[in-house]
């Protein structure tokens, strides 16, 4: 009965090399294919962000035109009027009334 137990204890229990380069392997792989699609989602979501804020600026645009006269407004003049919130920190500083009625930005100008 001693015997068959220090057997038991002296037995080693673990993984051999390739048991773990086939798991060393295995992820890599899934992590190969996993960092493009992580980067092509965050790229997505900028670009839809970038998007949504366009389309905010078109619908402040078309407010304030409904109840001013103008060619053109600047965001900031959306922000102070209250057409738009004062944290918008978006890439289009104006907009003409032509954009605004198109309901679709033709040009859009950085500061």
């Amino acid at each position: 009965m001693r015997n068959k137990i220090k057997q038991l204890l002296k037995k080693e229990g673990g993984f051999t090399l390739v048991e773990l380069l086939a798991v060393i392997a295995i992820l890599g792989f899934i992590v190969a294919i996993a960092i493009p699609l992580v980067g092509n989602v965050v790229e997505n979501s900028k670009t839809t962000t970038a998007e949504q804020q366009e389309e905010l600026v078109i619908d402040a645009a078309q407010m304030y035109f409904l109840q001013n006269e103008g060619d053109s407004v600047d965001v900031a003049d959306l922000k102070e009027d209250g057409y738009l919130e004062k944290k918008y920190t978006g890439d289009v500083v104006s907009i003409s009334r032509e954009e605004a009625e198109a309901g679709e930005l033709t040009t859009t100008t950085t500061p």
